[in-house]
């Protein structure tokens, strides 16, 4: 039986300063069925969703839900009739509880005054149940791992009874296991009917959890499949418009001697504990586990940004303090943060001052001076290097797509010429073939003898690019593999060690 149309987007047209986001799009997404969206970082993806969801003014075309036009003005009003999403940066009031966040703007009133506390947290338990989210309600949001804010943020788009929910990126954050309970989540609301749009470079999901697939390139519409009609080869020549054999390039960096050296690492405010291991020059040494394992927070305490309460970190044999994270780059550590968006961007600030910003000391001039020309060299080989895709260097960061924000960071550090290289998650959200140049500018990275340590919670992309992989589980190392003799079977058997 065909379903029925829930959403139609046509001929869709928007312009930003020096850059044509949609050009002509159309989406169509039927009642009951997951519509997955996909395209290179920069394709429009997101803009498109922005202009249904009102963030965004669409400057041409027209939006149908349920045969009525729609222009919202801003996302309030899409809630409230029916269109919900979940964006891939997290905005959330970090100091206040889970159920404020959940129901802020609508809090239940006794009388139309006094706000009814009792309701909102039975009403945040009821929806928690249904959707099997084990959260406490009462617990302040900067206290909870991004994994689990990302859940509170799916719970608040689904307690609005949407017709309609947009999945921006939902599983970047997530592990193995909570991407299944987000399935099961959204295999529910399909089942109640609901029209799901799911952002995503994840291939393997996109083709298991989708009905349909719409591909974008450019800002313009590309083509729209069914998803049992389509392999990951022919996503792939459709996002990029060219084959792309390899999802990995060829390792071809060479360890040598020991030059990083952690010894008994043990965090004052958090669950890291004795923590040790090793990193030869040229080497990539990836750290896998489950949410909350620990990952992030080694590389925080390697790099000064958390609180070290023992330990010591050595770099080629002498003790380095890295008591912050400015005495930290002074030694010659680079970090690139898990959320971009809070600890990562300047958001004011344009390409070139974000690219710059982290190795001013190179374009001083007389002391106080900045050298414009060195800036705008320097600024233009990361955009090279890493084909961001900008209108030029004077873009402000936050009009850039998530992808293109991930690669101006990952240039920064680049420049600073950094001896080690701590990467947290450096391809969530990044499309397969920004992914394979992230990948080869990590290679070359050690190729040049750095120690690179990366962070992610894609199995398969620490077996592509690492040499060794060091488990952590419960705030300690739970094992040390070689990454070319290892299966995602054996890592996830010591992730799960002191669970």
């Amino acid at each position: 039986m065909e379903q029925e149309v829930l959403l139609q987007m046509t001929d869709i047209c928007k312009e930003f300063p020096g850059v044509k986001a949609l050009d002509h799009v159309s989406l169509t997404v039927k009642r009951g069925t997951v519509h997955a969206l996909m395209g290179e970082n920069g394709a429009g993806k997101s803009t498109l969703m922005k202009c249904l969801f009102g963030i965004y003014s669409k400057d041409s075309g027209q939006i149908l839900l349920e045969g009525k036009e729609i222009n919202f003005k801003n996302s309030k009003e899409a809630l409230e009739n029916g269109v919900a999403m979940v964006h891939q940066e997290l905005n959330q009031a970090l100091k206040r509880n889970v159920m404020d966040n959940l129901w802020l703007g609508r809090f239940p009133k006794i009388g139309g005054v006094m706000v009814n506390e009792k309701k909102i947290y039975e009403d945040t338990k009821k929806v928690f149940e249904e959707l099997d989210i084990d959260v406490d309600p009462k617990r302040i949001m900067s206290t909870m791992p991004v994994a689990q804010r990302q859940m509170v943020e799916i719970a608040k788009a689904v307690s609005y009874n949407s017709k309609v929910i947009v999945f921006d990126e939902p599983t970047s954050s997530l592990t193995e296991t909570e991407v299944e309970h987000l399935f099961q989540i959204i295999n529910m609301l399909r089942d109640k009917g609901c029209g799901i749009i799911y952002i995503s470079h994840k291939m393997a999901e996109i083709l298991r959890i989708s009905d349909e697939v719409t591909i974008m390139r450019d800002g313009q519409y590309v083509a729209t499949k069914a998803a049992k009609d389509l392999t990951n080869e022919e996503i792939i020549r459709l996002m990029v418009g060219r084959e792309l054999t390899n999802q990995f390039p060829p390792k071809t960096n060479k360890p040598g001697d020991v030059a990083l050296e952690v010894e008994h690492l043990t965090a004052q405010y958090s669950l890291l504990n004795d923590v040790s291991f090793n990193v030869r020059h040229g080497e990539i040494v990836g750290l896998a586990g489950l949410d909350g394992s620990g990952r992030t927070e080694t590389l925080e305490n390697i790099f000064g940004i958390a609180t070290r309460k023992s330990g010591t970190i050595k770099l080629n044999g002498k003790v380095v303090r890295n008591r912050n994270s400015r005495e930290s780059i002074k030694n010659g550590f680079a970090m690139l943060t898990e959320e971009r968006r809070a600890t990562g961007i300047f958001g004011i600030l344009n390409i070139r001052e974000n690219t710059v910003i982290a190795n001013l000391k190179k374009y001083k001039k007389f002391g106080f001076y900045l050298q414009e020309r060195g800036m705008k060299t320097d600024t233009q080989w990361s955009i090279d290097a890493m084909r961001t895709k900008t209108p030029s260097q004077e873009t402000k960061i936050r009009s850039l797509s998530g992808g293109n924000q991930q690669k101006v960071i990952i240039g920064r550090w680049l420049l600073t010429d950094p001896e080690v290289l701590l990467l947290d998650e450096p391809t969530r959200g990044i499309d397969v073939g920004a992914k394979y140049e992230i990948y080869q500018l990590i290679i070359d990275m050690a190729n040049k003898g750095k120690c690179v340590v990366v962070v992610s919670s894609e199995m398969p992309e620490l077996l592509g690019i690492c040499d060794r992989i060091i488990v952590m589980s419960g705030g300690r190392k739970a094992g040390e593999l070689n990454a070319s003799e290892t299966t995602q079977e054996e890592i996830m058997t010591h992730a799960a060690k002191y669970v």
